[in-house]
C-alpha cells in the first residue's frame, strides 16, 4: 500500500519546470507540463544516471527523409549521460517502451484549508497574561497543495 508525502505547492513548480526533492529515501524528479504534474524516479535504468536533471525536450518524427516534425514538446526527459529517452507522463523509454521504463509515482493535489489555530495550553498560569491568536489565509484563493504516492 502506497504512502502519501506532502511535497510542496503547486505554484513552487511553474508550467514547464521540474523539481527534484528526495522522498522516503528515493529522488524523485516532479514535472509540470502544462499545468499537470507527473513524478518519475531521478534514476536511469540504464546505469543510474540522475536522469531528471536532463534535456527535456519532445520527439521528432517524419513521414519522409528530410521532412520532421518535434511533437509531444516538454513530455519527453534525456538521460544526462547517455541519451536514453523516457515519456516523463508513463515512464516509458521512447526506443523500447515494452521492456524499458523507469519508475513513475501516482500524485495528488489536495486545496489547502485554512483552519484557524488558537494559541493555549491546558494549563492556565494565572501570572502569564496571554492573548488569542489564529490564523488566516493571506489570499481569498487557497493554495494547493502536491503529494506524491510512494
Amino acid at each position: 500500500m502506497s504512502k502519501k508525502y506532502e511535497v510542496c505547492y503547486t505554484d513552487e513548480i511553474p508550467a514547464g519546470s521540474r523539481l527534484i526533492v528526495d522522498i522516503a529515501g528515493r529522488s524523485v524528479g516532479l514535472f509540470n507540463i502544462n499545468n499537470e504534474y507527473f513524478a518519475v524516479r531521478n534514476s536511469c535504468p540504464h546505469r543510474g544516471a540522475p536522469l531528471c536533471r536532463g534535456l527535456v525536450d519532445g520527439i521528432v518524427t517524419g513521414d519522409t527523409p528530410g521532412q520532421f516534425e518535434s511533437e509531444r514538446e516538454g513530455e519527453i526527459i534525456r538521460c544526462p549521460w547517455h541519451g536514453w529517452e523516457f515519456d516523463i507522463k508513463t515512464g516509458q523509454s521512447v526506443f523500447n517502451p515494452h521492456k524499458v521504463w523507469v519508475r513513475s509515482y501516482p500524485i495528488s493535489i489536495e486545496q489547502n484549508k485554512s483552519v484557524p489555530a488558537k494559541a493555549g495550553s491546558a494549563e492556565q498560569d494565572p501570572s502569564i497574561e496571554t492573548y488569542p491568536v489564529s490564523l488566516e489565509a493571506v489570499s481569498d484563493s487557497p493554495r494547493s497543495k502536491l503529494y506524491i504516492h510512494l
